[in-house]
């Protein structure tokens, strides 16, 4: 009944056209952004066809025998369409789940989208999954919900409104070099002894494929860089993809300024969520406490992003 293909280039037009057309595909499934780093992931992409019409995608990577929902990607799973009924999607899963055993694979792991980017309900997924696979990770999503009023901790607003004083300019940037190079960049290695997941030339080549969806925003005093959001817009969401202070910066408390700001921008403008993305840390508790409560007192509610792992 279904047909499942190995993505390979001569379906390009059928898999962007069908993120686009989907209820839970957004640009990060966009061909053109999930090849950036192609050299780091072996494509194991899937798609699925009744007869000639296409009715899912997978968006994967393959190490050995595992295949992975794209660990190149912050979401993945099952991208679907609007006029599929339930039973189809166990069905297609199954047809998966085949294909996959004749190919040899001996286990898949699926990292699902939140709900808060999908434009339309995609439970079907997490119940196929919940009857079949192993819930192995849970993780905190914290994110604004624009439908309901705005509950920004009293003292976040305080300084927010001492901050309006300074002369504090925001501006939308095109380059991103500023930010990486002299703030970001310096604050994670300081920090976490990390860099960003994005090198510059990375997320300066994302934003040429991408110039609506994603976007730069920096903040500063006299001509001085004090922080710097990056954001990253689907058709439901504005997420901070990165965000960073100098240490004049948090004299300022200029990145909380800059937030507040742009959850005030983004609510005008017809987002449904702002989120802040996840608190995941490698502690006992596994999330970070003190990033927590910032993100609880900048006023988000915790959503959550399932991991499945199933043995084939």
């Amino acid at each position: 009944m279904f047909n499942v293909l190995k993505y390979n280039l001569n379906l390009l037009d059928d898999w962007n056209n069908f993120v686009s057309a989907s209820k839970n595909g957004t640009f990060l499934f966009h061909r053109s952004f999930m090849e950036y780093h192609s050299d780091r992931f072996e494509d194991y992409s899937l798609l699925v066809y009744k007869k000639e019409k296409l009715v899912a995608l997978l968006p994967a990577n393959k190490e050995g025998n595992t295949v992975y929902s794209h660990q190149g990607l912050t979401y993945g799973g099952l991208i679907l369409p609007y006029a599929l009924s339930a039973i189809n999607v166990f069905s297609i899963f199954d047809a998966i789940v085949s294909f996959l055993k004749v190919n040899h694979i001996e286990e898949i792991h699926i990292k699902q989208i939140p709900e808060i980017y999908c434009k339309s309900a995609t439970n079907e997924i997490a119940y196929v999954l919940g009857q079949s696979a192993n819930l192995y990770r849970r993780d905190m999503v914290l994110a604004i919900d624009y439908a309901k009023p705005l509950n920004i901790h009293k003292t976040k607003l305080k300084h927010y409104k001492k901050a309006e004083n300074l002369n504090l300019t925001i501006k939308e940037e095109t380059k991103f070099d500023s930010f990486w190079s002299q703030v970001l960049e310096p604050r994670l290695l300081t920090k976490h002894n990390a860099k960003p997941v994005h090198s510059i030339n990375e997320i300066q080549l994302l934003y040429s494929r991408f110039p609506d969806k994603i976007k730069q925003f920096n903040i500063y005093y006299e001509d001085r860089i004090l922080a710097g959001l990056t954001v990253f817009e689907t058709a439901t969401v504005v997420k901070s993809q990165y965000g960073a202070t100098t240490k004049e910066g948090e004299r300022f408390r200029a990145l909380d300024y800059l937030f507040l700001h742009l959850i005030k921008e983004y609510k005008l403008v017809g987002k449904k969520f702002f989120s802040m993305g996840t608190v995941v840390e490698d502690n006992e508790l596994k999330f970070n406490q003190g990033l927590l409560k910032q993100k609880e007192e900048l006023g988000c509610d915790i959503y959550t992003q399932d991991f499945f792992r199933l043995k084939l």
